[in-house]
């Protein structure tokens, strides 16, 4: 390891034994639940640390559940839990919504959880489901051509989710569904692709009816796989250069 890459872990490596002390505090109940955390001036000298350390060891807290912010007040003791936890990371994961790769990603994620969660409705759905899918169908149906068309699809595909009974799996759902359909650009014939869009949710619905399991999983794959490359743009055309073209002139045919 070169001196640089030391240099670069010293300011994380206190970072994380700031985190681990203060969390060490909250566990033993020195530090109260809901309780304000020292001041950043405070960690800083009673740990002799810089700013941007303390703020990393805080962040780290943050992450892991054990701090929450807020209303502009001082970080305040937390206790772990899941919906915490996932609310923090995901707020990390979708800055990186912007990156094709990772938003691919994502998308493989919501396509496992949709097709899995498509499977069981149509497993064993009970009839309250069924009237709350059927729900949400006919506000999607109501809503083609207008702007109100993606809320009504993401509450579509929730009311699915929402039949597993998993928090976790409803709690991932939320957090990266609505900012991946958020940032789907604008199309130039709404109407036609929500019609193409409402279609494959009838679709599935009527299997998820029917008991299908089959079906169901295979058109909700399908559809989000579709719904994903439509969103896809083709690489921009290089323009030719006047090379290019008289060489394209001279080629005999």
């Amino acid at each position: 390891m070169t001196m640089r890459e030391n240099q670069m872990q010293e300011p994380r490596r206190a970072a994380d034994a700031i985190a681990d002390a203060l969390i060490a505090q909250i566990r033993d109940e020195s530090i109260q639940i809901d309780e304000a955390l020292p001041t950043e001036r405070e960690l800083c000298e009673r740990f002799n640390a810089s700013r941007p350390t303390v703020r990393e060891a805080l962040s780290q807290m943050q992450m892991r559940g054990y701090v929450h912010t807020g209303g502009g007040k001082r970080p305040r003791a937390a206790r772990p839990s899941i919906q915490a936890v996932l609310m923090s990371t995901g707020s990390h994961l979708r800055e990186i919504l912007g990156d094709a790769e990772s938003a691919a990603h994502l998308e493989q994620m919501r396509q496992f959880i949709e097709a899995g969660a498509a499977r069981e409705a149509a497993n064993r759905a009970d009839n309250v489901q069924i009237v709350k899918l059927q729900t949400a169908l006919e506000a999607n149906f109501a809503s083609i051509g207008t702007s109100d068309f993606p809320s009504t699809d993401i509450a579509f595909h929730r009311a699915i989710v929402s039949v597993v009974g998993n928090p976790v799996i409803l709690k991932l759902h939320d957090m990266f569904v609505s900012a991946m359909l958020e940032q789907r650009p604008t199309k130039a014939d709404a109407q036609k692709h929500d019609t193409i869009a409402y279609e494959e949710h009838r679709a599935i619905y009527q299997a998820i009816l029917d008991g299908d399991v089959v079906t169901a999983t295979n058109v909700m794959e399908k559809h989000l796989a579709r719904s994903y490359r439509a969103r896809l743009r083709a690489p921009q055309h290089a323009p030719l250069s006047d090379n290019f073209l008289s060489t394209e002139q001279e080629t005999p045919t």
